[in-house]
């Protein structure tokens, strides 16, 4: 019997039987009750430090327009999806910390969802929570604060001390009584007021990491920049939430964004900065493991993620 196959199901034939074969042999193997963990741990390395990547949370959610969309058309907004083989009307979302292992210290930047998230992954990296020496909050959204404490309400990082942006933690605990977000921060940030260094854009964290303004996102929002051994690499947290539209589209504005005029104008100053300059980044919600590079694609950027370029 001859099959006559077009040249575009021959293609699909070749390339999706190996890859198909790859992703079912684990489990063909080991059986499905022997499947391997998922590890939410990922390391690299930026000169002498040791960076670990740590997913301590995803969900999904809907409504992605309303949320990474603001000023777009909705032919404008669903073309761009669809030139990246994604929804536009639903994402995925991922919480992803960064700890980096100077040698000396263990700097944990941002703490996830909850306690539970961020303590699994650093398991993961082989840490457990007594372990960190630094404590970066990059702001203060919840998803970025949530780790700080335990269900009963102590410390989850007990040896810690803490570094922040001195207008992002008066921004907070400024607000009245009765804000979530303020009610928050008093609640989880405030009771290590007396272990926190507040530090303004330049301002150093420890040998070769350096804070650096990028506000918008939130009053205080600071982005840092990690370098050893002649090594870069920028941690953006919320510069960007989504690892398409903001690059694409840098002037749509995202609804989680305080003051959205600054945080698009931020977005493309740091994005410019990196396309220009090569240096990778690693975003709090990129996808795992999101660590990746920018690159100018037409008026705007695309994230490149990173394969095996720094993989340790």
């Amino acid at each position: 019997m001859t099959l006559n196959l077009t040249r575009r199901a021959a293609i699909a034939g070749v390339t999706a039987a190996p890859i198909a074969a790859a992703v079912a042999s684990p489990l063909q193997a080991a059986g499905h009750g022997d499947a391997p963990k998922p590890m939410h741990a990922r390391a690299f390395n930026v000169g002498d430090y040791t960076v670990h990547s740590l997913l301590a949370g995803t969900t999904p959610r809907d409504g992605v327009q309303a949320i990474f969309g603001g000023g777009a058309t909705d032919e404008a907004f669903a073309e761009v999806a669809a030139e990246n083989f994604i929804s536009h009307d639903n994402a995925q979302f991922y919480f992803t910390p960064t700890l980096v292992d100077t040698g000396s210290e263990k700097i944990l930047f941002d703490t996830g969802l909850n306690a539970g998230g961020i303590t699994a992954a650093l398991a993961d990296a082989g840490v457990v929570p007594e372990d960190i020496d630094v404590v970066v909050l990059t702001h203060m959204h919840g998803d970025h604060i949530g780790g700080m404490t335990t269900e009963d309400g102590s410390a989850t990082f007990a040896n810690a001390r803490y570094v922040t942006a001195a207008r992002e933690y008066d921004h907070w605990t400024g607000l009245p009584e009765g804000n979530g977000g303020g009610d928050r921060v008093r609640a989880t940030v405030s009771p290590q007021a007396g272990k926190m260094t507040f530090i303004e854009d330049g301002g150093t964290v420890a040998s070769g990491v350096t804070g650096l303004a990028a506000f918008g996102h939130t009053p205080g929002h600071m982005i840092y920049m990690i370098e050893s051994g002649g090594h870069q690499l920028l941690l953006t947290a919320d510069l960007a939430n989504h690892y398409v539209f903001p690059f694409a589209h840098p002037e749509w504005q995202t609804s989680f964004d305080t003051d959205k005029d600054a945080a698009s104008a931020s977005r493309r100053r740091v994005l410019e900065m990196l396309a220009d300059s090569r240096v990778p980044m690693i975003g709090y919600h990129m996808p795992f493991p999101a660590a990746g590079f920018v690159e100018h694609r037409g008026e705007g950027f695309r994230f490149v993620p990173v394969s095996y370029q720094m993989m340790g």
